[in-house]
């Protein structure tokens, strides 16, 4: 069974909002046969990435950057992943106060580093997570688990 690794820093009830929309999304019934596994970004290791088949990472913009828990993840487990993780589709969404430009930088500058592809636009949330920002998330999940069913 595919594997989707859910990786976020979950730190407001924004981000908390954006992943709980993102894990419906994913585990949507129509979606079968994919297994989502949900770590934060201070516990998920090399191991995590290794057994999964896409990722998607979910930040807050921190003084203009991802979360200092994302990059620690990041840190963690580039080298181990490095050459087995060539291709893996990953996704990513941000919420910020006022500006993302810098955290989705910052992630896409790893990911290009790590040879991971991007499965679609990062989806990045400002101010407010509401109605259209929520399915908009929940669209993320399910295109991202949906993507992995053959």
């Amino acid at each position: 069974m595919p594997t989707l690794l859910v990786v976020h820093h979950t730190p407001s009830p924004s981000m908390q909002t954006m992943l709980e929309a993102v894990l419906a999304g994913a585990r949507d019934d129509a979606i079968a046969g994919v297994d989502v596994v949900v770590r934060p970004a201070l516990a998920a290791g090399a191991a995590d990435v290794l057994s999964a088949d896409a990722v998607l990472l979910g930040t807050p913009a921190n003084i203009g950057y991802m979360s200092g828990a994302l990059k620690h993840f990041f840190d963690q487990i580039y080298y181990p992943v490095l050459d087995a993780t060539v291709g893996r589709p990953y996704a990513l969404y941000v919420h910020g106060g006022s500006d993302t430009t810098g955290a989705v930088r910052g992630v896409e500058t790893i990911a290009t580093g790590l040879r991971w592809r991007r499965l679609r636009e990062p989806l990045t949330v400002i101010g407010e997570v509401d109605a259209q920002a929520r399915e908009a998330c929940w669209e993320l999940g399910a295109t991202t688990a949906a993507s992995l069913v053959p």
